[in-house]
């Protein structure tokens, strides 16, 4: 493939970093992943973060943390990837989809409207890495006619007294609202380090912690801490330690730990994200170097976004992502470049696919909505219900956005695109 869709950023240094680890003789669970989790609290400006084992294990947990089970609802979009609806089946409860906008990001007046003396969380996903307004959503829940409306039934809940914004942030980390970083942006927001992400750590997740009094953000962490290891009050390198091998188990818990290994490769992607990122202005040069790149993780997408945003807009055909202004304050983390085609079917998005791919370019679709599964469609949900959703979704092609990708990378994607959109709609029309 010419140009491959989402390649993770894997150099010496990154080698060099899981073989200090291999080295060392200690694997799973330790002081890097600690340190890992000490450094992205402070990246995103919280005082907790717990590292696991997948953004679905995070999101599981947080769940069963606040007592969401049987008879439970909890608010997500429709337009979504499936492990943001499963989790809640997983505790038994319902998911209430409800549509997007425009922007892809979920509707805040349709979570009103959605809102019952069920409804547990509301879990916003930041699609592509564009986060929601989470400002609207943390006044929706705590206005006085819906805080009202809550039933609460667990301990956690009735300290809180409201319902819990859950932020499936999976795409969005280093994006920033009104000058704040995910993370940092509601009550608990949870990070995925997939391969394909950002920032990559092979596999991976972390929860962040950004609850209010009367809270105690570092007893939460403990806590989660023991449902992450089968309820285990003590992870392996705490046993290790002379005369500190006995431990208990609490509760039948969960296995999703973030290995050292894998924290490893983080520490390294978390110091290059973004560290020149504050010093780039809306109007700087976007060229990428055919000959090696020096640019943080950021800076480099951004770069990459901004040149097909200047290509396409060239066209009457395409619609720009959005992506943010620093002067605003808000911006993406630049995850996932979706480029929807204007008018288009999604038979016609489809062969338009496929003739970029004949060129040796890989595209994607962010997503499929849920409703179009064979899972939730078995549940009850119907895509005509969601009717923005579906016509995002329809006409939309997810460009190749990654660290090492050369300009001449970039052109023959554009070119791709352009001509196989053109052959394609000359042909319908």
């Amino acid at each position: 493939m010419k140009v491959p869709f989402s390649p993770p950023r894997i150099d010496e240094k990154t080698i060099e970093a899981v073989t200090e680890v291999l080295r060392s003789g200690w694997i799973t669970t330790g002081p890097r992943t600690k340190e890992f989790e000490r450094r992205l609290a402070e990246y995103c400006n919280v005082s907790n973060v717990l590292c696991v084992n997948s953004a679905s294990a995070g999101l599981e947990l947080v769940l069963h943390w606040f007592g969401v089970g049987p008879g439970d609802e909890v608010i997500l979009p429709a337009y979504t990837y499936t492990a943001t609806a499963n989790v809640v089946l997983h505790c038994g409860a319902k998911p209430v989809m409800v549509d997007v906008k425009d922007d892809f990001n979920i509707d805040v007046a349709l979570i009103e409207k959605a809102i019952t003396p069920r409804t547990k969380v509301i879990m916003p996903v930041d699609i592509a890495g564009w986060p929601c307004n989470y400002y609207k959503i943390n006044d929706l829940v705590r206005r006085s006619d819906i805080v009202q409306m809550f039933s609460p039934t667990t301990e956690e809940q009735r300290k809180l007294s409201r319902i819990l914004v859950l932020s499936d942030a999976a795409h969005s980390l280093g994006a920033m609202y009104a000058n704040a970083r995910t993370g940092s942006l509601t009550d608990i927001t949870v990070f995925s380090f997939h391969a394909v992400k950002n920032l990559t750590t092979a596999e991976g997740g972390a929860i962040c912690f950004n609850l209010q009094e009367p809270f105690d953000n570092g007893e939460i962490y403990k806590t989660l801490c023991v449902k992450s290891l089968h309820g285990q009050t003590k992870d392996a390198f705490s046993k290790m330690k002379v005369g500190a091998w006995r431990y208990d188990v609490v509760e039948a818990g969960y296995k999703c730990n973030m290995t050292d290994i894998l924290a490893a490769i983080g520490l390294v992607e978390l110091e290059r994200y973004d560290r020149y990122f504050d010093s780039i202005t809306d109007s700087d040069d976007c060229k990428i170097s055919n000959t090696g790149n020096s640019s943080s993780m950021l800076e480099t997408r951004y770069k990459i976004f901004s040149i097909y945003s200047e290509e396409f807009s060239k066209h009457d055909c395409f619609i720009i992502p959005p992506y943010g202004s620093y002067s605003d304050g808000i911006h993406s983390s630049y995850h996932a470049y979706l480029l929807r085609i204007k008018g288009a079917t999604e038979e016609q998005r489809d062969e338009i696919i496929q003739k970029i791919s004949e060129n040796d370019v890989a595209v994607n679709v962010h997503f499929q909505p849920l409703p179009l599964l064979t899972c939730y469609k078995n549940l009850g949900y119907k895509i005509e219900d969601y009717p923005v959703a579906y016509k995002n979704y329809s006409c939309e092609i997810s460009l190749p956005v990654f660290y090492d990708m050369t300009y001449g990378q970039i052109e023959l994607v554009i070119k791709s695109v352009i001509d196989a959109t053109y052959s394609v709609l000359r042909h319908n029309s």
